[in-house]
């Protein structure tokens, strides 16, 4: 007779709960979703350290970048969720814009730039965008 495997103890997800953080869309609040999203990592930390000590400051940065970016380009409030995957960490940004984000060029003497959506794509397993009438959703994965 098979037994169903115990997946709470081998992931912990039961102990690290989904988080959701809202936040106006001022400047300020891109390190509120920073330091948000480092709360979570610190919980998570204590029931699953992570395979490699970048991926904490891959998904510190992955949500800097998106927070920069929904205060940069969409006005108004966004909201920051995050969740523990199998085997890595979900985030989503939802913010105000119906535009989806696009690479743009990036060239450092001009300033300006440029970087952030390419370094996002580098550092995460898998990102999409959701368009909503009310915005959109960037959904993003990464290694834990």
């Amino acid at each position: 007779m098979a037994t169903e495997p115990h997946w709470n103890e081998t992931l912990a997800t039961e102990r690290i709960p989904t988080r959701t953080a809202r936040f106006a869309g001022e400047l300020h609040h891109v390190t509120g979703a920073r330091l948000a999203a480092e709360e979570f990592l610190d919980d998570l930390a204590r029931a699953a350290l992570p395979t490699a000590q970048e991926h904490w400051d891959d998904i510190l940065l992955v949500v800097t970048e998106l927070a920069a970016n929904a205060v940069q380009y969409a006005p108004g409030p966004f909201t920051l969720r995050m969740r523990r995957t199998f085997d890595g960490v979900h985030v989503t940004l939802s913010d105000t814009s119906t535009t989806p984000p696009a690479p743009r060029p990036f060239h450092p003497s001009r300033g300006g730039g440029g970087i952030g959506w390419h370094l996002i794509h580098t550092l995460c397993d898998q990102v999409s965008v959701v368009l909503n009438e009310h915005g959109k959703d960037v959904h993003v994965f990464l290694p834990w």
